[in-house]
């Protein structure tokens, strides 16, 4: 069992230091991936008692578990010891033909699979949902996946998919899972392969659009439903706005929220 709450007057300065920002990053990567301590929990088989612990600060545990944990989250264990130095940055290179591909990122309930609908057909180019094409490659639903084979293998999966798409169509309109920007590799990928444009919302907007397209999966058993939303949101803010265009689609209806998306997109 992990030592939880050790007394701070046997810990020094230094000690507190290290597991207080042991905790930021443990709390920065999770939200970054969209998992909540409970879905955390059942991935890694560590207790949810004891995220909890080590995201106060307070957990002073084997460094198993925390290997448990870098292994639900798909990091590497250095991810969650050591102080993130690399910072976001746009792609060194682009593929020939990169404007062809658009793809649209950000959260659940910005707007991405509605406006991408109606924008292929405006250019003349297939809607791809990457989320789809996953479930379709996998013959199973997202959940399945996740529960079968866990945030590793949905994301190497995410990434053949992507890499299978990017090969096959020069020129498509392409909705990507919001936690796509978690996965440097496919991300990176992404940027790198399209035009990308960050569909943004607010808070209060992803929360509003989603239960009024009748998924309660954000409050399903979860009061802090709206602090993980934003928590979500503010680990992920730096990725996404490496985007080329970003679309502000907080009260704003359909058909303004096209209209600049084309023009922007150049269609």
């Amino acid at each position: 069992m992990p030592r939880i709450g050790l007394d701070a007057m046997s810990q020094s300065a230094e000690d507190q230091a290290f597991l207080h920002a042991l905790g930021q990053r443990l709390r920065l990567l999770r939200a970054r991936r969209g998992m909540t301590r409970r879905i955390l929990s059942v991935q890694s088989g560590v207790s949810e008692r004891y995220i909890s612990a080590v995201e106060a600060g307070t957990g002073n545990g084997s460094i198993l578990l925390l290997r448990a944990l870098a292994a639900a989250l798909h990091i590497d264990l250095r991810a969650l010891l050591e102080e993130e130095t690399e910072q976001p940055r746009p792609p060194a290179e682009r593929d020939p033909g990169y404007r062809g591909r658009i793809a649209l990122i950000g959260l659940r309930g910005a707007g991405k699979s509605t406006l991408g609908r109606l924008l292929a057909p405006r250019l003349g180019v297939p809607f791809l949902e990457l989320d789809r094409e996953i479930e379709a490659e996998a013959g199973m639903g997202l959940g399945e996946i996740m529960e079968l084979h866990g945030q590793a293998g949905f994301r190497r999966l995410e990434r053949g998919v992507l890499e299978r798409l990017i090969g096959s169509h020069k020129h498509a309109v392409l909705a990507a899972g919001g936690g796509i920007v978690a996965e440097t590799r496919t991300f990176a990928r992404l940027l790198e392969a399209c035009l990308t444009v960050w569909v943004k919302a607010s808070p209060e907007e992803h929360m509003r659009r989603v239960i009024e397209q009748g998924d309660l999966r954000p409050m399903r058993d979860n009061r802090g439903s709206m602090g993980d939303l934003r928590s979500i949101l503010a680990s992920r803010e730096a990725l996404y706005a490496l985007a080329d265009i970003q679309l502000e689609t907080t009260r704003r209806d359909v058909p303004a929220a096209l209209a600049e998306l084309v023009s922007a997109v150049g269609g």
